[in-house]
């Protein structure tokens, strides 16, 4: 049995290694592009729907998989950066009728400042205290739109209206499918960009030992900051686009669960490793609703192959191979 499964794990590992060249990955991720372009061709509604949802957790875990991934840093409390984006761009487009593409701007500044309110007092905090703060975060956040006039209380906020470009109006679900389709490649650029520049590496260091990270002149407070400051900035932009596509948010919607699922993609998948990020998302999403004919069952049956992914891969399906 156990060898069986060593040579199903080498079977992988040089599956992965084939494509641990740029160029075969670029020419992977354009392959994936394509079909992804022409799904909702062929799929119905009900599908279309899951695959945009699948799209967004994409966006989301690739921005968590900064700060924990790159930066290393535990974060619980995701979520709020993901309702902070959402509320910001619902209050001004539905309670002040700003223009939808104005209103971002002042959605994501206001999601930099929650990533500062999170990032500096927890600068010095590692590990488990680290996980216990953003955990409160998330639920601070949670707990303040459920009770202030602005944020609807408990109902939420309704009526969000539907982005316009040039006189189109973006409003049916294939139209959101593209959307989050060019937010997720965009997510994709951005983080392989962020990798592989200076303050990717720094964020490197700064995961394998800070104290050599500043012995070595990186000013190890500020790069965390970042971490969190960029994070921020990707979890406020899928929250944008949330909210117009549903027309309507509630706390609910920004739960602790919401934290735990997009962590799940992200340690899943392989921690700091954007191709494994990308799948560990879609397995999160695809595998409940591939298992739906089995009814009450299939959680039940979900949480045992996460279980034995995570026995088998432990470093993730797709894991970092950095040297």
């Amino acid at each position: 049995m156990s060898t069986a499964t060593g040579r199903a794990t080498g079977l992988i590992d040089r599956l992965y290694a084939t494509f641990e060249s740029p160029r075969r990955q670029m020419l992977l991720m354009i392959a994936i592009v394509f079909v992804m372009a022409i799904l909702p061709l062929i799929m119905g509604r009900y599908t279309t729907t899951i695959m945009t949802n699948a799209l967004l957790y994409v966006v989301l875990a690739l921005g968590l998989n900064i700060v924990v991934g790159y930066a290393g840093l535990l974060d619980l409390g995701y979520a709020a950066f993901f309702a902070v984006g959402a509320y910001s761009i619902g209050i001004l487009t539905a309670q002040f009728d700003w223009n939808f593409w104005l209103a971002i701007p002042p959605a994501l500044i206001a999601a930099c400042i929650a990533g500062v309110i999170i990032g500096g007092p927890t600068l010095r905090l590692r590990s488990d205290y680290l996980a216990i703060v953003t955990l409160g975060f998330g639920e601070i956040v949670r707990f303040s739109a459920r009770n202030l006039e602005i944020t609807g209380r408990a109902s939420g906020l309704s009526n969000i209206p539907e982005p316009s470009l040039f006189g189109y109006v973006i409003d049916s679900y294939v139209d959101f499918y593209y959307v989050f389709l060019l937010l997720a490649v965009c997510a994709v650029i951005a983080s392989h960009r962020l990798y592989h520049s200076r303050l990717g590496r720094a964020w490197l260091y700064v995961r394998h030992d800070e104290d050599a990270a500043e012995a070595m002149g990186i000013n190890r407070v500020r790069v965390k900051l970042a971490a969190y400051v960029t994070g921020s900035v990707f979890g406020a932009i899928g929250g944008i686009f949330f909210s117009v596509n549903l027309g309507a948010i509630s706390p609910e919607s920004f739960s602790f669960e919401q934290s735990v699922l997009i962590l799940m993609a992200v340690i899943l998948g392989g921690m700091g490793k954007i191709p494994g990020v990308i799948l560990g998302a879609f397995i999160i999403i695809l595998g409940p609703e591939l298992l739906r004919d089995l009814g009450e069952l299939r959680l039940l049956l979900f949480a045992v192959i996460m279980l034995l992914i995570m026995l088998l891969r432990p470093s993730g399906i797709w894991p970092e191979r950095r040297n």
